[in-house]
């Protein structure tokens, strides 16, 4: 069977979706998340295994933006404030993870953040600043970090370590939650996504998927005890898992139209108005 025949069974599939309802759409989201974390929770033994492959897809986004600086010497539909936010929150997160982290997670943050800020220096570059789309990277950053901040402060895990390394661990994790914010508002703003960009965002949806699918399946693993574990803040561990799901849906429908434009043999992500 070639190419093409497959190809036709995939796209009378999406044209189907397509004509459906938002309700539908989401209800078959919702069961084609839930089946793909089933498979997930059948292959991979370890609930570690989801963290490190999250953090794994986020540092190969990253690539797809390094080859696009380098090679088409271009930074148009690339947001350097989710840039920024992402430098900060691996910044955060590597000075709590000297006490907190495995190994494995402080090395894939640490080559994460060191290839964030190559991304941050290639862009405020002469050579490629011009091509830096700042009237629609709009959305301010304070947006951003002053909400994590306060509710990193009410709401942050209890732990053996002092209060201080707790609460920027927190704050490190809801800043990472929302970190693509300011790169789906300039997408919504171009509405034209170039390639490597939408790579990178796809592998942004991926992470997030891969986060949450570790918290759904330690939940269903301990009956939902996991949720309230002592020791951990009451508030703590749910806060967490809601804001990778709520991540999670907010990237889902970029995803979607990246997985059709792949199908349909397009280079470029169209965006509908609105998102």
């Amino acid at each position: 069977m070639g190419e093409k025949e497959l190809q036709m069974p995939v796209k009378k599939l999406f044209l189907w979706v397509r004509r459906q309802s938002k309700i539908v759409k989401i209800f078959l989201g919702v069961v084609t998340s839930l089946v793909l974390v089933v498979i997930l929770k059948f292959f991979i033994k370890k609930h570690n295994h989801f963290f490190v492959l999250a953090e794994f897809v986020h540092f190969v986004g990253l690539l797809c933006l390094i080859y696009k600086l380098s090679t088409l010497k271009t930074c148009s539909g690339i947001s350097l404030k989710t840039q920024v936010v992402t430098e900060i929150f691996l910044g955060v997160r590597l000075f709590c993870g000297y006490i907190m982290s495995a190994p494995i997670h402080f090395f894939l943050d640490l080559v994460t953040l060191v290839a964030t800020i190559w991304v941050i220096r290639m862009m405020k570059k002469s050579k490629l600043k011009s091509s830096y789309m700042a009237d629609l990277d709009s959305m301010p950053l304070w947006h951003l970090i002053a909400p994590c901040a306060v509710v990193a402060i009410l709401i942050h895990p209890h732990t053996r370590h002092a209060i201080l390394t707790d609460v920027l661990w927190a704050f490190s994790s809801y800043l990472e939650a929302i970190s693509v914010l300011p790169q789906l508002r300039l997408m919504q703003n171009v509405q034209i996504i170039e390639p490597f960009t939408a790579h990178y965002v796809f592998a942004l949806g991926i992470q997030r998927f891969l986060t949450s699918a570790h918290w759904i399946v330690q939940v269903y693993d301990t009956s939902g005890a996991y949720l309230y574990l002592a020791g951990r803040g009451y508030l703590w561990i749910p806060m967490v898992f809601i804001s990778e799901i709520v991540q999670t849906f907010i990237l889902a429908d970029f995803c979607y139209y990246y997985i059709k434009s792949v199908i349909s043999g397009q280079l470029l992500v169209r965006l509908p108005t609105p998102v």
